[in-house]
């Protein structure tokens, strides 16, 4: 399936109408070059775009929609530390050279994201109140306090909450325990990617919108991308398309699973009912099969997030079982009005870790955050961008693999839903 030429608007969303305006840009008309061509507009190829245009290389960014247009724009604002694997199993997997690079790059990304807030003054409501990974049974339990002494040995500013800690932190006496990673936050996700787009701009970067790439092909030591105004010629290509790869690159679109999350808001909430939830400014993601996560944003309204149905979806009663749970956790919602859903594609790979691939000298692919792209995508962007500026491979923070397509790929909803109610079972057994 390669990219269509029709024009796709940004999907309605709390963010779409909450984000400051992008930058203008225009799609491409005519022939061009460009040391470095990336192809997708989301926070991957834009902190690669950003990062390259500061240290002087000239890059170019190729947008099939609008900036944001994917989970770069839609996701659940949460800027959570890590990758999905703890720091010793890293280790052990990829040994310590490698295996420690990767814990720090998860270790340092959410510093990364405040820190280009801060300098280039993206206007993204930003709070850095720290994110709590919230155990519901004793299996959870087990992992979120070996998650907690890994970091805490690392010297990471994670600790255990639980009891009445728990409850003043979360405002619901529903969690037992729970890890407080100081090092995470909040952001409005499409305020955030326009201000990356607005800061790589101003750089000297180009970006082009509405601009699909249609092929790509090797040229000499170099790339050739056609799209639908025009010819890009490049010395070096960054593929950054993640939970929306198409089959531009052979075998990239069946490497990733496109699971589908779902997001839904209330009203902004009056402030006695606001104030006792999440009073700190935490957000918090559960370690259960729903896989839930939420937070109250910068004007008081409630940010309900999870597992979705495996489509599009805008219909309330899509999002019936979000709203159920954050009314069981917070009995003052089931009063207040909720005015927004939405949902997309979140790119899972089948270890569960980012994925790099270099298929050819010259391309690097990145893709698959696993539903922490906020932090790992901007982390991954700078990566790439340091590897296309000359770095070699001790540059890359993760192991370069080849493509490999998932088996029975074209079956994947079929074992979400599976797998899903795997999970459902087990938990309800408190396992």
């Amino acid at each position: 399936m390669v990219q269509t030429l029709a024009r796709r608007p940004l999907p309605r969303s709390l963010y779409r109408e909450t984000a400051p305006p992008a930058p203008d840009t225009a799609a491409l008309a005519g022939d061009t070059a460009a040391r470095v061509a990336i192809i997708g507009g989301g926070y991957t190829g834009l902190s690669a775009a950003l990062h390259l245009a500061e240290a002087g290389v000239d890059a170019l960014v190729l947008e099939a929609s609008q900036i944001g247009w994917g989970a770069s724009g839609r996701n659940g604002g949460q800027v959570n530390p890590g990758l999905k694997w703890d720091p010793e199993e890293l280790e052990r997997g990829f040994g310590a050279d490698l295996g420690g690079r990767m814990v720090r790059l998860g270790d340092e990304a959410p510093g990364l994201v405040f820190e280009l807030i801060a300098r280039h003054r993206i206007d993204c409501a930003p709070k850095r109140g720290g994110t709590l990974r919230a155990a519901l049974s004793e299996r959870a339990a087990k992992g979120v306090r070996e998650f907690q002494r890994q970091w805490a040995a690392r010297g990471a500013d994670v600790v255990i909450a639980e009891g009445k800690e728990m409850a003043r932190l979360t405002g619901t006496g529903f969690y037992p325990l729970g890890a407080h990673d100081r090092r995470g936050g909040q952001v409005n996700p499409l305020a955030y990617c326009r201000g990356l787009a607005r800061a790589a701009l101003k750089a000297g970067a180009r970006l082009f919108t509405d601009t699909p790439a249609l092929r790509l092909a090797k040229a000499g030591s170099g790339w050739l991308i056609d799209t639908p105004g025009g010819r890009v010629t490049a010395e070096r290509v960054i593929l950054a398309t993640n939970g929306y790869s198409d089959d531009l690159w052979p075998g990239l679109r069946r490497s990733v699973v496109p699971v589908y999350s779902s997001i839904t808001a209330t009203e902004p909430l009056p402030a006695e009912l606001a104030a006792p939830i999440m009073p700190n400014g935490v957000v918090l993601y559960e370690m259960s099969a729903s896989y839930a996560y939420y937070r109250l944003d910068d004007a008081g309204r409630f940010v309900m997030g999870g597992r979705s149905v495996l489509r599009p979806a805008t219909a309330p009663e899509d999002f019936r079982a979000l709203v159920q749970q954050a009314t069981r956790l917070f009995p003052v919602l089931k009063a207040v009005e909720w005015t927004h859903r939405w949902n997309g594609q979140v790119a899972v790979t089948w270890d569960h870790l980012p994925h790099l691939h270099e298929p050819e000298p010259g391309l690097t692919i990145g893709l698959g955050y696993n539903g922490r792209g906020v932090a790992m995508a901007t982390a991954t962007g700078r990566m790439l961008a340091r590897h296309a500026a000359g770095g070699g491979v001790e540059s890359l923070d993760l192991p370069v693999t080849r493509i490999r397509p998932i088996l029975g790929h074209a079956a994947w909803p079929l074992a979400v839903k599976a797998r899903l109610k795997w999970d459902r079972l087990r938990e309800s057994f408190g396992s």
